[in-house]
């Protein structure tokens, strides 16, 4: 039974390999074996299995230089190990390498080799099997190349926890532990690359592509993330197509037909060089040409994409490249290869495509199956035999006299992965043969034998390796089994010298530095279409200017938009802008939108036209009102300044000058002390104005109308107690003034919402109320003011100044009743001014109505400023009210007298004379002459609508009142004894004057 199970293995091992002979592998004995999986060729022939017979394994086709290239990196590094004395001394490492024709068919065959092997060893059958030829396992695989190739390839070989170590293979999809245990990589994930180029987009402020990608697990993640990335940076993708090189040529044209069609100029591609191929061959017959192309790394440095035959379409290429490392002997190293190499499997067909003949050994790269090698290589190049009959090689050709991808070693890309990979390994098996027992990474600290290493035990080495590789870097898989690397940034040229393609490096990409410091490109140094420095426009609109914004349209994408001007009060100062800035709060936007310039600012300054011209009519006020004021005291001993009670008189010119001056602190830019200040002082000075007039007044008319006038009315009307009520008056303004500044205080305020470009400068008065307050108590004053002087206006004319009261009162209401709709309606400085006309008229007419005519008696007709003029107007009002008293109780006795039938006549008890006539009335004669009557008295006649009264006054000098006004009292009481007791109260009135 056993020996069954032995061969029945070694035939399934033997069927697994038979496609594999001599000329099929590169292969060396050695302790410890390393398999190999490299592209050789780009494809295989397509070959329709209908079945009718045993099928069989397709033929790989198109020779890959590069591929070639990749595998003598692993060898050179495999012989490089084997001698040196530090690194796994008495230890030999051997390789078993596989083409995997760039297809998952090839590779799994290649693969199940490898574990085939695997099984047959952890089955021990060596005693049993008589394997003169046998291999030890394979303990770690290093490849594959694409993606797509290695996702399968890692699927089988993680079964058997065999390591694999890809040099290309840089999917995103890779890194996941959960489905990839034993995949690690020496190549960056492509998650890095599909940022940098959303990264590359952005810095030229691109924001329309389009995107391509293989169909497969290398270009679908990676075009996956690519969308990611430019859906955070608001790039939009006019379309997305996805390709392969086994694509139909209906589905060619109809990716052709999308790029042609569109207006997007930049176009992502994530795909392989033989999968591009097809579509790039269309475009140029096309002469599809304006385009950018953003290339990944898998295809940025292809020759078989970078032809100068395809350079006037895809002349604008920038793509990513891997960083290029040293291999020290390298280059000599592949200019040693020989056909007649005994472990080189694949040197024989690899001499016949480099120098076009062929081995006449009875190879199958004979001229009969010369038409399989047609074509091209994937990455880097492809076999240039296109003849179908080729010469003989002689085998001592000059491998440096041919030009081919396989001598570019200027650049080590994926070749120093390659390297990078192996020594890896190496470095993985050192630990292992360098563990001290009881410090190992197994149960218990231990270690594994180096003799009898499996394959599972170089993987845990492989996943805690660190070390320095030879241009001093530090090595280590992360948790992902990802090498973190950078990338150069490319940009395809052209040749002067030879008309080549060639790749210059015109910037980088720094995976460990910080987002938004990762990128730096020299615009200098990239030439667009291989010709212009001006960076190509691939956006869906045109870009907007500072001033505007993007707005959306309906149904198109977000990068499709129109130009909006940014609205008043908001701004933009960069190009492109998604929305428009909000001016700060004291700002405004310019006419352009572009930058946002301080606000006007408003209030009623001194320099402006309407302030200066309120501030005159202030300074006239005052200049006015000290200039009464000086009349007033100049002249403060004549008559009419006594009879207008001249102490009064001073404090109420006093009240209008800081009526005056209160009106200059709403004039200037508002400050918090001047808001606190204005409307008290305003309110204050009105006041004490309003209750002076009231004081005057009320006193003059109560006198006028007591029926006994005492020596108790003197002391009550006494000039101590005008102040006293003066003062009581003023006192409850000064209380509303304090509790409102110290509730709620005025201050200075920026009003932002009248005007949208002008702060206005205003004050807050803090309570509208406590203001309501403050004008209401001074119009209940000037109220009571207005009854009382309305009241007194038949008084003596020279006597009192009731009537010019009266005016005064009403151009005062007039003045604030239109002060109120008119505050109400204005805004900004304007408020201001309103108050201060305000202030202005009131005071005006104050001061003109009770001083002006005054004034003008005293300077122009010093003739009536004189005691005589003063008390015969006083008398005159007397003795008339008197009279007027006598005749209505002489009416009413004659009607009385009428209804009893008695006669009619005069009281005889009166020496007052009494005409009953019907005449018209006439008026009251001034006293003329005024020499001739203070010698012989004044005879007035009075004349009423019933009657005539005589009456006769006269007066004295001056120095002899009181004599006069003893006689006069005699000489009146004989002439009118039994008049009214008015006439007594009037005359008595006198010696208060």
């Amino acid at each position: 039974m056993t020996s069954y199970s032995c061969c029945l293995i070694l035939l399934v091992f033997t069927w697994s390999t038979a496609a594999y002979g001599p000329n099929q592998r590169a292969q060396k004995k050695g302790d410890i074996i390393l398999g190999g999986l490299f592209p050789i060729h780009f494809g295989v022939a397509a070959k329709d299995q209908d079945l009718k017979s045993r099928p069989e394994s397709v033929e790989c086709i198109r020779y890959n230089f590069r591929g070639f290239r990749w595998l003598q990196a692993m060898i050179f590094a495999i012989e490089e190990i084997n001698s040196s004395p530090t690194l796994l001394p008495n230890m030999t490492l051997g390789y078993r390498i596989f083409d995997t024709c760039n297809t998952v068919s090839k590779a799994l065959e290649a693969t199940l080799s490898f574990v085939a092997q695997n099984k047959i060893d952890s089955l021990n059958l060596d005693e049993f099997c008589n394997c003169s030829e046998h291999i030890p396992s394979t303990i770690a695989v290093v490849g594959a190349t694409g993606s797509g190739i290695s996702t399968a390839v890692a699927n089988l070989l993680g079964l058997f926890y065999i390591p694999q170590v890809s040099y290309a293979s840089s999917s995103r999809l890779l890194s996941n532990k959960n489905q990839f245990k034993s995949f690690l990589r020496t190549i960056p994930n492509d998650e890095h690359q599909a940022t940098a180029m959303a990264d590359i987009i952005e810095y030229f402020r691109w924001n329309w592509v389009g995107t391509i990608a293989a169909d497969d697990d290398y270009g679908r993640p990676g075009i996956e993330k690519f969308r990611e990335e430019a859906e955070e940076r608001d790039i939009c993708i006019d379309f997305s197509e996805l390709i392969s090189q086994y694509s139909d040529e209906e589905e060619i044209q109809q990716v052709v037909e999308v790029i042609q069609n569109s207006t997007a100029r930049v176009i992502v591609v994530f795909s392989s060089g033989p999968d591009l191929e097809p579509l790039i061959k269309e475009i140029v017959r096309r002469n599809i040409t304006g385009k950018i192309w953003l290339a990944s790394e898998a295809w940025a440095s292809s020759s078989l994409i970078a032809m100068p035959e395809f350079f006037r379409v895809i002349g604008s290429t920038i793509g990513f490249a891997l960083k290029a490392g040293q291999i020290p002997g390298f280059r000599e190293f592949l200019q040693k290869v020989h056909p007649k190499s005994t472990n080189n499997g694949f040197a024989k067909e690899f001499w016949e495509e480099t120098f076009n003949c062929y081995l006449p050994d009875g190879s199958k790269n004979s001229p009969a199956s010369t038409s399989f090698h047609k074509g091209h290589e994937e990455g880097l190049g492809a076999g240039n035999g296109t003849s179908a009959f080729r010469p003989p090689c002689t085998g001592d050709e000059n491998i440096t006299s041919v030009e081919t991808p396989y001598m570019d070693y200027t650049h080590l890309r994926i070749s120093y992965n390659v390297y990078l990979a192996v020594y890896s390994i190496a470095h993985a098996l050192q630990d292992i043969y360098t563990c001290t027992p009881g410090k190992g990474l197994f149960t218990n600290g231990s270690c594994a034998d180096i003799k009898k290493v499996e394959a599972w035990q170089v993987l845990k080495h492989l996943r805690h390796l660190n070390f320095t590789n030879n241009m001093g870097e530090q090595v280590d898989f992360d948790e992902f089994g990802d090498l973190v690397g950078n990338y150069s940034i490319i940009n395809w040229h052209l040749s002067p010298e030879d008309g080549s393609v060639v790749f210059e490096e015109v910037g980088h990409y720094n995976v460990y530095a910080k987002k938004g410091e990762r990128l730096f490109i020299n615009e200098n140094k990239i030439l667009w279409g291989g010709l212009s420095k001006e960076v190509p426009f691939s956006n869906c609109s045109r870009d907007c200017l500072p001033g505007t914004r993007k707005g959306i349209i309906e149904g198109e994408p977000t990068c499709c938009f129109e130009c909006v001007d940014c609205p008043d009060g908001e701004y933009s100062d960069e190009t492109d802008a998604s929305a428009c800035d909000k001016c700060p709060e004291d700002y405004w936007s310019n006419e352009n939108h572009t930058s946002c310039i301080p606000k006007q600012i408003e209030f009623l300054a001194w320099t402006e036209p309407f302030g200066i011209a309120l501030t005159l009519f202030a300074v006239l006020g005052i200049f006015l009102t000290s200039f009464v004021l000086g009349v007033f005291t100049k002249f403060r001993n004549t008559p009419i300044v006594k009879a207008t009670n001249r102490e009064l008189s001073y404090l109420l010119l006093f009240s209008l000058l800081c009526c005056f001056s209160s009106s200059l602190f709403f004039i200037g830019e508002p400050q918090n002390w001047t808001c606190r200040l204005r409307q008290p002082a305003f309110g204050i000075s009105f006041v004490l104005c309003i209750s002076c007039i009231l004081v005057k007044t009320n006193r003059v008319l109560l006198v006028f109308e007591a029926k006994i006038p005492t020596s108790l009315h003197r002391k009550w009307w006494g000039l101590n107690l005008q102040f006293l009520l003066v003062f009581l008056c003023t006192f409850v303004q000064i209380v509303i003034c304090v509790i409102w500044l110290y509730t709620a205080p005025p201050s200075s305020y920026r009003n932002h919402e009248l005007e949208d470009e002008i702060i206005f400068i205003t004050c807050h008065e803090g309570s509208l109320m406590a203001l309501g307050f403050l004008i209401g108590y001074t119009c209940l004053l000037a109220a009571i003011c207005f009854f009382f002087a309305f009241k007194s206006r038949k008084l003596p004319e020279n006597f009192n100044e009731a009537k010019f009261i009266t005016f005064s009162m009403l151009i005062f209401f007039i003045v604030w009743i239109s002060f109120i709709p008119a505050y109400a309606s204005t805004y900004g400085k304007f408020v201001s001014a309103v108050e201060v006309i305000a202030i202005l008229a009131a005071s005006f007419g104050l001061l003109a109505c009770i001083f002006f005519n005054k004034v003008y008696i005293i300077l122009f007709k010093p003739s009536r400023n004189t005691i005589e003029e003063v008390r015969c107007s006083t008398a005159a009002h007397a003795f008339k009210v008197a009279a007027r008293a006598t005749l209505r109780r002489s009416n009413v006795s004659r009607k009385r007298s009428n209804s009893l039938g008695g006669s009619t006549g005069s009281t005889p008890s009166s020496s007052i004379s009494s005409k009953s006539n019907h005449e018209d009335p006439f008026p009251l004669p001034a006293c003329a002459e005024r020499q001739r009557q203070q010698q012989r008295g004044c005879k007035q006649k009075v004349s009423f609508g019933s009657g005539t009264v005589t009456l006769s006054l006269s007066f004295e000098e001056p120095q002899k009142n009181a004599m006069a006004n003893r006689n006069a009292k005699r000489r009146n009481s004989l002439e009118a004894q039994n008049s009214d007791d008015s006439l007594m109260r009037h005359r008595a009135l006198l010696p208060l004057q």
